[in-house]
């Protein structure tokens, strides 16, 4: 099987697109990115944006939200921009005043107020909603390029994926995929120990 790196973002001929996922390359040095799985939530002309999944920071949103009531609600690095502001991801669309939608039941944005004063009452379901500190963007042309550079590899969302606490998520979407996307997944982070 050739798993030659020059045309690893095209082993499943998908390119980024808004409700995809994006995993990094196996082995991505940077920091920010190095196995990350990041939800696209917009990807256009003038730029793209997205969400790591699965990197947890040790912290609760109760640290970071003072009237906040629920204790172990996680939050996750979402990327290098802006990375002291708060934002989500969520499936209450329909009840959650100025969402956006994204894809078939997943949102981000919406009426922040709302969504604390909802989940103190015990009416949204913690499992569906997915807080970041930060966010993955890309300017104009940036991501397209660092696509075309074997930087990603983009595969289909699911919504079992998008709001997973898996940290080992990376892997297991790599080998849920089959073929040769599952042997990437056994793939050493530093080539050398290969």
């Amino acid at each position: 099987m050739d798993l030659s790196f020059k045309n690893i973002s095209r082993i499943n001929n998908l390119k980024p697109k808004k409700g995809r996922l994006l995993l990094a390359e196996p082995f991505m040095e940077d920091n920010h990115f190095s196995r990350s799985v990041i939800y696209m939530c917009e990807h256009n002309k003038d730029g793209s944006y997205g969400f790591i999944l699965n990197h947890k920071l040790k912290l609760k949103l109760s640290e970071i939200i003072p009237d906040f009531e629920i204790a172990d609600i996680d939050v996750y690095y979402g990327g290098p921009v802006y990375p002291s502001n708060l934002f989500f991801i969520h499936q209450f669309g329909d009840i959650i005043e100025n969402s956006i939608k994204i894809s078939d039941n997943v949102w981000t944005s919406g009426d922040f107020n709302q969504i604390i004063e909802f989940l103190n009452m015990g009416i949204l379901d913690i499992n569906k909603i997915k807080f970041f500190l930060g966010y993955s963007g890309w300017t104009s042309d940036q991501l397209t390029n660092e696509f075309d550079s074997n930087s990603w590899i983009a595969v289909e969302e699911s919504k079992n994926n998008v709001f997973s606490e898996n940290t080992d998520l990376w892997k297991d979407i790599l080998i849920k995929s089959g073929g040769k996307l599952k042997a990437i997944a056994n793939f050493p982070l530093n080539p050398i120990d290969n």
